[in-house]
């Protein structure tokens, strides 16, 4: 399967951005898809994940409350709502898709997309 991200750009703190995830080559309905992040020098952190058929969500403890991630069937795409944006969000986000009903170490990377926060 093939992603790509897109929705990345600068909003100022306290802001709200929506990042897309769309599949090509095969459909979502076998995947579940998650977000990374990765600072420049830092290591890559998991923000968020969604289960396929049944929907389960899983979020790292510091985007919880802030940030939701849900999916569309007929448009085969996985959205990211970012709100209350913080600079400490400020990063390349990377969509992933894993292979099975439930989140996983996943195979499959899309390119990032950089959403730039500003205080």
């Amino acid at each position: 399967v093939q992603l790509q991200a897109s929705g990345g750009g600068e909003v100022q703190a306290g802001g709200s951005l929506r990042l897309s995830c769309a599949a090509s080559g095969r459909t979502f309905s076998s995947y579940a898809v998650g977000w990374f992040r990765r600072v420049l020098g830092k290591e890559r952190e998991f923000v968020a994940a969604i289960s396929w058929w049944i929907g389960n969500t899983y979020y790292a403890d510091s985007v919880k409350g802030r940030f939701t991630i849900s999916r569309d069937n007929a448009k085969n795409t996985v959205y990211l709502q970012m709100n209350s944006l913080k600079a400490e969000d400020t990063a390349v986000y990377y969509c992933a898709a894993a292979y099975g009903s439930t989140w996983s170490e996943p195979k499959y990377w899309g390119q990032g997309t950089l959403v730039t926060v500003s205080s």
